[in-house]
């Protein structure tokens, strides 16, 4: 704060005054809108572990139903089997306000709502696992979607934090304390002024006290 050019006024002092209430009403709003970002980022990230480990978990059962599928039936036979999809998804993206920040809604839309158009072939010369190992798949559709909408959440929520962190910060350790030091500064230079104007206008009124006595006296003495 050295260097700081202060105008030590009464008007100065009172924009500062203004400035400090301004700056700690700023301070509390943003400090409650950090502690609330906190807040849905935490449960957000509790969602987001939730559906990992259930997506993990279900990818690992996927997996051995294609393996037993791959070992019952030879490549070629599996990937005409997959070649030709009957299903069709398609994603909406809409959003949603969280404490100012704009989070994605992912929205799905199936070409049929047929269940059965999830398989591409017929059921004669495939495996009962691939079988498995799509409708496992399909399952996983949605909970895939609501990972990402989640983590892109918890992005888009975690920089929103650390900008109001900041800003928190910098009306905590520098704009507030400036506006105190100046306004301690102005008071101190007024409080200053006013002592000397005190002392000024007692003396005034000392010498003219004292030009009053000396005159009476010489009028006495006349």
């Amino acid at each position: 704060m050295a260097g700081t050019q202060i105008n030590p006024t009464r008007m100065e002092l009172t924009r500062l005054k203004k400035r400090l209430i301004t700056a700690r009403r700023g301070h509390k709003l943003l400090k409650d809108k950090r502690d609330e970002l906190m807040r849905q980022f935490l449960e957000i990230v509790r969602e987001t572990r939730r559906l990992r480990r259930m997506i993990e978990e279900a990818l690992t059962e996927t997996n051995q139903h294609m393996s037993v599928a791959r070992s019952l039936m030879n490549d070629e036979s599996l990937a005409i089997s997959m070649l030709y999809h009957k299903q069709e998804i398609s994603l909406a993206v809409e959003e949603k306000n969280i404490m100012s920040v704009r989070v994605p809604v992912f929205k799905t839309n199936f070409r049929t709502a047929d269940p059965g158009d999830i398989y591409s072939y017929g059921f004669a010369f495939t495996s009962c696992e691939l079988d498995e190992a799509v409708q496992a798949l399909s399952d996983l559709t949605d909970p895939l979607i609501r990972l990402a909408e989640k983590e892109k959440a918890c992005q888009l929520l975690s920089s929103e934090i650390e900008k109001t962190r900041r800003r928190v910060n910098a009306l905590e350790h520098v704009m507030i304390p400036r506006y105190l030091f100046q306004i301690r500064f102005i008071t101190m230079k007024l409080d200053e002024s006013e002592r000397s104007s005190i002392t000024r206008l007692m003396k005034v009124k000392d010498m003219m006290i004292e030009k009053t006595i000396r005159a009476r006296k010489a009028s006495d003495e006349a």
